[in-house]
Formats: structure tokens, sequence, C-alpha cells
């Protein structure tokens, strides 16, 4: 039987969450296997969403649990 000589593995589709807060209380969520999607995804929601009174949108990779971006910078 053959096997494959594919080396990558495939990316977790849930690595990059992204996270819109409205007031300190979750409003919407997306993920992402590719962290530039998901930082296109956060330029677009700043544009759609960043007028909502209280927004907060971060970025964060899950499986690090590091926080890669944020809008605005400061809460």
């Amino acid at each position: 039987m053959p096997t494959s000589t594919r080396s990558a593995q495939v990316p977790d589709p849930s690595r990059y969450h992204l996270l819109l807060a409205s007031s300190g209380r979750p409003v919407q969520h997306g993920w992402w296997a590719n962290e530039a999607t998901a930082r296109r995804k956060l330029t677009r929601w700043v544009g759609e969403y960043g007028t909502i009174p209280g927004a907060r949108i971060t970025l964060t990779d899950e499986e690090t649990a590091e926080e890669l971006a944020a809008w605005p910078e400061e809460p």
C-alpha cells in the first residue's frame, strides 16, 4: 500500500482565535488555521465593528496562548 511522502502537518483549523467583545462581553468569535487570514479578518472586523461601544478585538494563538494583536491597543 503506498504511503504519503507529505511531511507537512495539517494546520489546526482553530489555532488563530479572533474575539470581538463589547464592554468585556463576547459578541463574536472566529477561528482560522492561517495567521495571515486571521490578521486580515482582524482588520476587517475593526472596520465593521470598531464603532460598537466598548469594542475590543483580540487575536490569540490558541496553541501558545499568546495574544498576537488587539484593537484598540489599550483596553
